[in-house]
């Protein structure tokens, strides 16, 4: 199956190796861990007026979402280095953009997965308007995206490098 740039994320490989440690750890010590309190909750009588059976329940939930989410990321990532540092804003790239073409009103994010990155570094998906409006966009390019309101806001590429996470 070929995969375009809005299905892929990029992850380091360490990034891939944390992320797939931890759908390990939620598919065998976390899942026994949460059927084991079921278990004992459902023990204590009554499921109807039981807070701890859902309290359980509603952990395991969470937790086989989690799952689901972290297999879904790991079978469409793309392990590797980063793009290279060619000026163009693409997935795993950290860009800095001026709103409105104002020089002092800019922000840096990472076009990529939250699971990427740490830290303080804002994160955008390349399929947010925002990165729609700017993927495949050079420096000093303007993009123009929609905001949740439906205003229109428009940006300048100032800066894009590989993101080095």
């Amino acid at each position: 199956m070929t995969q375009t740039s809005e299905n892929v994320t990029w992850l380091t490989q360490s990034g891939y190796d944390q992320l797939k440690a931890e759908l390990e750890h939620l598919t065998g010590p976390a899942r026994a861990e949460i059927i084991q309190k079921i278990a004992a909750a459902s023990e204590e009588g009554d499921l109807k007026e039981n807070a701890g059976y859902h309290a359980a329940r509603e952990e395991q939930g969470k937790q086989e979402l989690r799952v689901r989410q972290l297999t879904q990321l790991l079978e469409r990532a793309k392990v590797g280095q980063a793009p290279s540092d060619s000026g163009v804003v693409a997935p795993g790239m950290v860009v800095t953009v001026a709103f409105d073409g104002d020089p002092d009103d800019t922000m840096e994010f990472l076009l990529g997965s939250r699971e990427a990155a740490g830290g303080t570094l804002a994160i955008y998906s390349p399929q947010s308007p925002l990165g729609r409006a700017i993927d495949g966009r050079k420096i000093g390019e303007s993009a123009t995206y929609e905001l949740p309101n439906g205003k229109k806001a428009s940006v300048t590429i100032t800066e894009v490098k590989p993101y080095e996470g």
